[in-house]
């Protein structure tokens, strides 16, 4: 009986000393645990950016204001055509710029064959590239939730706090009121703009008249999208947008004389009554809408994001506020796109 006790402990010893020298790491079983708590972990912020030929420098300037004010972990998505990725990508490798996160994603035209009617009015807003935001789910996989920005922004804020945008229960989508900033009224009184969707929809169509939208109701604007990717998906938002693309080509609901872009109209359409809100001071419009009409400096330092959507562009001239764009502004290495200016 001593013996065989003798023997069952030794066995127990050996299997003992065995598990300690052949343990498998428990990261490697299918009990893993995370290194980093969720709260440790620094979260991913996806920012699309579009590239467009003749105006690269805009992305550029937005990119460089974003990451020199934030410390948050920014993944800038740059999106382009086949024929100007080249250069961006060498812009961007070949200045200060190159230590920022970065995909290049190329667009492809052919989604919106049959989807645009030709207005000679204003070519410029049917370029392909300003319709990216129709299709964010397509560009951008994984992420629950994104940021798009117009070109032609400056951002001076943290990011961060953009990003943090409560988006309602339900909703696909948050942008600014046109209506928000009583500063914004002033200046529209000055130069004439449209802050209603009266601006943007033909009401002598009957098509626009059956939506039940009082032309009075003011409208949004789209160049600062904070997007949930799951919602957008869920009410196949690209496909309700894509459904008043191809009826304005049957029946020109909307057209660029009107609000100043076709790429607005079909999304007052259909995020009317259920988008959310972005602080205003994240999105001060209309930097671009005269070349005479200016904010205030003390009212610009404190803005957040600088946003001249109109004809009047920064790198232009004429345009306003021209020194707090060029903060951020790094030139092209290879001197492809240049500043115009008086001087110049």
């Amino acid at each position: 009986v001593n013996q065989i006790l003798l023997l069952l402990l030794v066995l127990t010893v050996c299997a003992i000393l065995y598990n300690k020298v052949h343990q498998v790491p428990l990261a490697l079983r299918n009990e893993t645990v995370d290194l980093e708590s969720p709260e440790e972990m620094e979260e991913e912020i996806p920012v699309v950016i579009c590239a467009a030929a003749g105006r690269m420098g805009a992305a550029v300037a937005a990119i460089s204001s974003i990451y020199s004010n934030t410390e948050a972990n920014v993944l800038f998505y740059i999106v382009g055509l086949k024929t100007t990725i080249p250069h961006i990508r060498k812009w961007i490798e070949n200045s200060k710029l190159k230590e920022i996160k970065f995909k290049v994603v190329e667009f492809n035209p052919m989604v919106l064959k049959g989807k645009i009617r030709q207005d000679a009015s204003r070519p410029e807003l049917l370029q392909p590239l300003n319709f990216v935001r129709f299709y964010l789910p397509l560009l951008i996989q994984k992420h629950e939730k994104v940021i798009y920005l117009d070109d032609d922004v400056i951002v001076q804020g943290d990011i961060q706090e953009l990003y943090d945008t409560k988006l309602a229960p339900g909703h696909a989508a948050a942008f600014s009121d046109d209506c928000d900033l009583p500063s914004t009224h002033e200046m529209i009184r000055s130069v004439g703009m449209q802050n209603t969707y009266m601006g943007f929809l033909d009401y002598r169509k009957q098509a626009i008249r059956d939506l039940g939208i009082s032309p009075s109701t003011c409208s949004f604007n789209p160049g600062v999208i904070v997007a949930n990717m799951t919602e957008w998906k869920h009410q196949r938002i690209t496909k309700q947008l894509e459904k008043w693309m191809q009826r304005n080509v049957e029946e020109n609901l909307y057209s660029s004389t009107l609000g100043g872009g076709v790429a607005t109209s079909p999304m007052l359409i259909v995020f009317h009554g259920k988008h959310s809100s972005i602080n205003p001071m994240w999105h001060i419009r209309h930097l671009g809408w005269s070349p005479d009409a200016r904010y205030s400096e003390q009212f610009l330092q404190e803005a957040k994001l600088l946003h001249w959507n109109g004809r009047y562009k920064p790198w232009d001239y004429p345009s306003v506020h021209t020194d707090l764009w060029e903060n951020w502004f790094i030139p092209d290495p290879s001197g492809k796109f240049k500043l115009t200016r008086p001087d110049s």
